[in-house]
């Protein structure tokens, strides 16, 4: 089978391209998974409440978490589609190519790897941007939530702090 420079040229732009949404993809996944690990909210997520009460902050949470399952289903099913157009797309390419298509492949994902680091640094920043954002709210809402203790203290007995920790966990809490 003969290819003409151009077929060529596309061949290798189109297993560069594929090559290249493949592992963005992969990226896309990691930074879902380590989103839902740690609870944050990513950006292209939005839900509005009509309260905050603590049934709606949970309906809000469980409507984010499950937001973030469906969109790794669907990145996995778009993974296994480039895959297996990467493949044909490789097939072609080692055909035309003879033995010069492993060193063409090397140097092709050099170049793809020095833009995935890129990738992967900026998907860093954005995690680390959302937990600094998230520990914020979080720390602002329990300064707010904790200004009255349940444990108070009408004996003359002073107890350390583990032992009002037990205590604060309530009746129903048994040692």
């Amino acid at each position: 089978m003969k290819f003409s420079n151009a077929q060529q040229a596309k061949i290798y732009n189109s297993y560069q391209n594929n090559k290249l949404k493949l592992l963005k993809t992969n990226a896309a996944i990691w930074f879902n998974k380590m989103c839902k690990i740690k609870y944050l909210k990513p950006s292209y997520i939005h839900f509005k409440t009509n309260g905050k009460t603590p049934q709606d902050i949970k309906t809000t949470s469980q409507a984010i978490q499950y937001r973030i399952t469906q969109e790794i289903k669907f990145l996995h099913k778009k993974k296994q589609n480039l895959n297996s157009q990467l493949h044909h797309i490789h097939l072609k390419c080692a055909d035309y190519c003879n033995g010069m298509w492993q060193h063409i492949r090397d140097s092709t994902e050099t170049k793809i790897k020095r833009k995935m680091d890129i990738l992967y640094n900026k998907l860093k920043q954005k995690l680390n941007m959302l937990i600094t954002h998230t520990t914020t709210t979080r720390k602002y809402t329990e300064k707010k939530h904790n200004t009255h203790t349940r444990v108070i203290n009408l004996t003359n007995t002073t107890f350390n702090h583990e032992q009002v920790h037990t205590l604060s966990l309530g009746p129903s809490f048994a040692i």
